[in-house]
Parts: structure tokens; C-alpha cells; sequence
């Protein structure tokens, strides 16, 4: 086990003293982009920063990363499509209400269909353009960049919906707590699939008439959970598995009240198609918001699996086999549960605890840290480039190897 900063000592000896290290900061970014030296080898990089330092620096990388999408992505949201490697995405939105000063809420809404001719699911993308409407906030709604069953949970969705958020947030000054997932029929699948493994990125989620799959709700502990099936839905089951869910989440908020929150209506003689009643789900979405930082997480891994989840991280490849990975913190206090033997980062930032004192980590019973962390640019640095998200972005970083348990 390891602290993943670098000691103050490293610093003095590169010459570099804790005062100078926002100047220099500011200097390395004002550079072209093209002529910047890599900023996380940078030697004021690793300096340790003070709260005050370690926010300011945190507002500079962020300021420079929203320049940076504005002048990159303008291009491919006027075009209204998205690609990535080997797939494109196309989408609509529309803005409804006034914008709040915190910032437009924003709502991704998928389609329908599946596996079929891509004219059928053109037609559902048509559909679902106007199917809801917010009071407030921007609707979108994507095309899915394929037409096979599972179109809207394959692996390339996460990266997807992932830049999309970040050129909504970047582009339409849209607030980063306040995004909303929502789908109806294989739109559901999709959110049933995306809402536990992306959990941190969404406000509340709203599954219409769709069918899980293997997934597991277990990753949905901090992400409110709306389901709305007719009662009739007996395609795939539809109906008696969303019964199912509701049990299961009943349970799983009653064992851990803070935790778990949802509403489930199965609609009493209606069948696949709910008449629009299921359209209540988006006003109760736009009740919550996002908690980026909960005291709380519990990290299930999916058949896509994700190397970070709110304060979690984790090497791709120790994240196999579906493990699941409990974490809690109480103050100063962390606690953490898992596979003997796997590596976690546990990243912090002062939302989440007081870094001028003592940080106490347990894992699997035992304690395996018990010290101060530093907080440093590298570190807020690299949270950005694999979050991409202001509220994500962490000053500290510890490593644990979670031991046997007793």
C-alpha cells in the first residue's frame, strides 16, 4: 500500500517551493496546447498544495479543460453527431423553460426497437423525440449508433453518453448534478443496463417497459430509480420481473434506508404501451440531484466495466469476475469491503474529508493506512483526464491492497 502523491521533499529537491506552484500552473497553461509538456510529469506538479491552493488550482484545470471542449467539439454538436472509433451517434434536443442560474438541467432519452431494419428503430428515434417533455431542462434524444438487441448497452454507450454530457455541460452550460436518464421498451433495457454501472454521472434515472436483463440493482445505491411497466407487459416477462425489482429495491433501501431510493408503478390493464402515464417519471427525476460525493458507495461491476466510480477507482484489470467493492467514509474514518487481494484507489478531496489531518483507512477489518495525504496537481490533473467532470475531480489519491478478511 502506497500514498499516490508525491512528498512535499521530492518537490523542494526539483527546486520548486508550495507558493510558486499556481503561477506555474497558470504559466504551463497559457502555453499552446500543442507546446505543453506533459502536466503531470511537470516538478510543480507534485508539490503539496494547501485547501486554498488545491481549489484554485482545480478552478484553472477546469476553466482550461471547458476552453478546450468549446473550441474542439462545436464542430460536432452543431452536426448534432457524435463518433467514436468505429460508431456514430446522432441525436436531437430541444430546450424547454428557463434556464436557472446553476445551470440547465438535461435529459437523455433513448428509443426503442432493437434488433431489426434500421428504418424501425429511425422510426422509434422519431418517436421518442417527442415523448416527454421537461419543464425545464434539455431534452435529447440519441439515434443508437447500432440496430442489434441490445443497442443501447453494448460497451461504446458508456463513452458515448459520457461525451455527450461533458458537451452539454461544456457547450449549453448545462449543471453537471443535474443530468437524467431515461428509455422506453429497449430504451429501458438500456437504462436497467447503464444505470448501475454509470450510476455517478446521473441525477435519477427513469426506466419505461423494459427488461433487465442480468444486471444487478446493486450499483444503484445513490442514484434515485424510477420503473413504470404495464401490468400487461408479458413480453419477456416484462411485467413480473419489473414486480421483482420493486421487491428488490424495497429491500435493499430497507436494510440501508439513505440508500436506494425509488418509485415503481406497474400500471394496472395497460400493456407494453402506457398511454403516456409513465410520463410522471420525468417530473419526479427533476426533484433530485446528484450527490458526486455520497459517504457511501457500493461499486458492483457489470459485463462493461468501468475503472472509476464516484471516489472508487480500480486498475482495469482487477475489476473482473463482477466483483463488488463497499466503501463508506465517516469523517476522517474509511472503511472498505472486497475480494482479499484486489487494488482500489480511494480518492479524495476536501468534500469528502479533512485533508490536514489524519486519514483512516480499514479494509476488510483491518487497518492498512493511518496518516496524512497531500494533495497535489498531478492528482487533480489526472481525475480530470478520466472524469471529465468538475465534481469528480479529486487532490489525493491512496492505494490499498485489500487484505484477507479475519
Amino acid at each position: 500500500m502506497r500514498v499516490i502523491v508525491v512528498m512535499f521533499l521530492l518537490a523542494s529537491v526539483a527546486g520548486i517551493e508550495a507558493g510558486s506552484t499556481l503561477k506555474a500552473l497558470t504559466d504551463h497553461l497559457a502555453l499552446p496546447e500543442s507546446k505543453r509538456p506533459p502536466l503531470i510529469q511537470q516538478p510543480f506538479a507534485t508539490v503539496t498544495l494547501t485547501k486554498a491552493d488545491a481549489m484554485q488550482a482545480q478552478q484553472l484545470l477546469w476553466g482550461d479543460h471547458l476552453a478546450k471542449i468549446r473550441a474542439t467539439r462545436a464542430a460536432e454538436m452543431k452536426g448534432k453527431v457524435i463518433e467514436i472509433d468505429k460508431h456514430r451517434m446522432r441525436f436531437e434536443f430541444f430546450v424547454y423553460g428557463q434556464k436557472p442560474k446553476s445551470g440547465r438541467s438535461l435529459f437523455i432519452s433513448m428509443h426503442g426497437g432493437g434488433n431489426a431494419p434500421a428504418r424501425l428503430n429511425d422510426n422509434q428515434w422519431e418517436n421518442q423525440k417527442r415523448l416527454y417533455r421537461p419543464a425545464e431542462g434539455i431534452y435529447v434524444a440519441p439515434r443508437a449508433p447500432t440496430n442489434t438487441w441490445n443497442l443501447w448497452h453494448q460497451g461504446h454507450i458508456d463513452g458515448f453518453f459520457d461525451r455527450l454530457i461533458e458537451n452539454f455541460v461544456a457547450l449549453h452550460d448545462v449543471n453537471p448534478n443535474r443530468v437524467y436518464l431515461m428509455g422506453y421498451s429497449a430504451g429501458g433495457d438500456g437504462v436497467y443496463q447503464l444505470a448501475p454501472r454509470m450510476a455517478d454521472r446521473f441525477a435519477a434515472v427513469a426506466m419505461m417497459a423494459g427488461h433487465p436483463n442480468e444486471t444487478s440493482p446493486l450499483g444503484l445505491r445513490n442514484l434515485p430509480f424510477a420503473l413504470h411497466v404495464g401490468e400487461r407487459d408479458g413480453g419477456f416477462n416484462r411485467n413480473k420481473v419489473a414486480a421483482s425489482w420493486k421487491t428488490q429495491l424495497a429491500n435493499l433501501h430497507e436494510a440501508d434506508p439513505d440508500g436506494y431510493v425509488h418509485h415503481v408503478q406497474i400500471h394496472p390493464g395497460l400493456g407494453h404501451w402506457m398511454n403516456r402515464r409513465d410520463a410522471v417519471a420525468v417530473p419526479w427525476m427533476a426533484k433530485f440531484s446528484r450527490t458526486p460525493l455520497p459517504t457511501r458507495v457500493v461499486w458492483k461491476q457489470d459485463d462493461v466495466r468501468h475503472e472509476s466510480f464516484y471516489w472508487l477507482a480500480a486498475p482495469i484489470e482487477e475489476t473482473g469476475g463482477r466483483i463488488q467493492i463497499t466503501a463508506a467514509i465517516n469523517e476522517q474514518d474509511i472503511n472498505l469491503d472486497g475480494p482479499a487481494g484486489k487494488e482500489i484507489l480511494v480518492r479524495l478531496n476536501d468534500g469528502l474529508a479533512n485533508l490536514d489531518q489524519a486519514i483512516s483507512v480499514t479494509a476488510n477489518g483491518k487497518q492498512v493506512y493511518n496518516g496524512k495525504v497531500n494533495r497535489t496537481i498531478a492528482t487533480l490533473a489526472r481525475t480530470l483526464l478520466t472524469r471529465h467532470d468538475p465534481h469528480l475531480m479529486f487532490s489525493s489519491e491512496l492505494e490499498i491492497k485489500l487484505p484477507p478478511r479475519n
